[in-house]
């Protein structure tokens, strides 16, 4: 379970007020708040580097490295290579790795046989495995040189370049913490809660012809189609649920309807950049059957980053949520080396918002 930014916020105040250390405004605490989790996530590879050496346990839930290893697994991910803009230079063989890619895992190449892991070499390596016909690189045991962020695989495909020929494997970056609020009538900040990001839509090339299908129009009428998470024919490959979106189209009284907007009603939980989501095909067969499925991809543009009014929890687990105090505290200039401190502070929060809901 995450950590609630509300909670770490109100505790830290809590403490400096009692240290009569003054005060940390939301825009502080959510730079010290995001470079502390950062800090944190970072110790993780190499804590858990640390226990591969050391003797190991099987016992249930005292497995140094099962712990470790799941406080990172959260940010692991699985994608294709980005997709190149239409009209740019792009060479066959060239992948440019995922936008948020933090740590660089593996990378599997769909075009060999049961999608082979690709092995990365240097300059130098390639041109020593090319002069022999018995290492010379195929499609099922192919190669790649690291560079500039991308990766250029041989063999050379003749074909047109698909980013869904590559398979990266990696770790993603947590996303920065961001205690959100609105300003009271007394100029004071109000914790606004959760509240969903909204990402811009990029949608495919096939969404044009299929609003000629959509169900429930008339000449000259605005026709909304609404596609929920909820149905099984709305799918996603990402792990984004409870998510909404509306297409509307103006219909004119002769000729196909254009589209007009793609608004994000709700974007539920774990929508991310990079994410697709599909909608069937079948959905949209009202006047005749639908040309191919929609696919929607979720662009890295943020729509509402204007307003402070979003929040975003800490995404590393709640384990370490002491040690996020204690490191923000740092920053702000107060050492602590008794935890009970915290944990005080903690309840003594818990209660105030208790005796505030009575």
């Amino acid at each position: 379970m995450a950590i609630n930014v509300n909670t770490v916020y109100t505790t830290v105040l809590s403490i400096l007020n009692k240290e009569q250390r003054g005060y940390i405004t939301p825009y502080e605490f959510n730079q010290l708040a995001t470079q502390v989790q950062l800090e944190i996530f970072e110790r993780f590879f190499e804590d858990y580097n640390q226990y591969l050496r050391m003797p190991r346990t099987n016992v249930e839930f005292a497995s140094r490295i099962e712990h470790i290893r799941n406080e990172f697994e959260i940010f692991q991910k699985s994608g294709p290579s980005v997709t190149i803009p239409a009209g740019s230079a792009q060479t066959d063989n060239v992948y440019p790795q995922p936008t948020d890619l933090h740590r660089f895992g593996s990378v599997n190449y769909n075009k060999g046989f049961n999608s082979p892991e690709i092995e990365i070499v240097s300059a130098r390596d390639y041109t020593e495995q090319t002069l022999s016909p018995l290492t010379i690189p195929t499609s099922d045991f192919p190669i790649a040189k690291y560079k500039e962020n991308k990766i250029t695989v041989f063999p050379t495909v003749t074909n047109t370049y698909s980013s869904s020929d590559v398979t990266f494997n990696y770790i993603r970056k947590p996303k920065d913490v961001v205690w959100g609020y609105t300003v009271g009538a007394l100029g004071q900040y109000i914790y606004s809660g959760e509240f969903n990001i909204l990402y811009k839509f990029i949608t495919s090339a096939n969404l044009l012809p299929l609003v000629t299908q959509m169900p429930n129009f008339g000449g000259g009428s605005v026709s909304n189609f609404l596609a929920k998470s909820d149905n099984p024919l709305v799918t996603t490959d990402g792990l984004g649920t409870d998510f909404s979106i509306r297409v509307i189209t103006t219909l004119p009284t002769i000729g196909n309807p254009a589209l007009t907007t793609l608004t994000v009603v709700d974007t539920g939980n774990r929508l991310e950049p990079g994410d697709t989501i599909t909608i069937d095909k079948s959905l949209f067969a009202a006047g005749g059957p639908a040309l191919s499925d929609v696919i929607i991809t979720i662009d890295n543009t943020v729509l509402n980053t204007a307003s402070s009014a979003y929040s975003q929890d800490f995404e590393i687990s709640d384990s370490q949520q002491t040690e996020v105090i204690l490191e923000i505290l740092k920053y702000s200039g107060i050492i602590i080396r008794d935890p009970s401190i915290v944990q005080a502070a903690s309840q003594l929060i818990v209660s105030e918002e208790a005796n505030t809901k009575r």
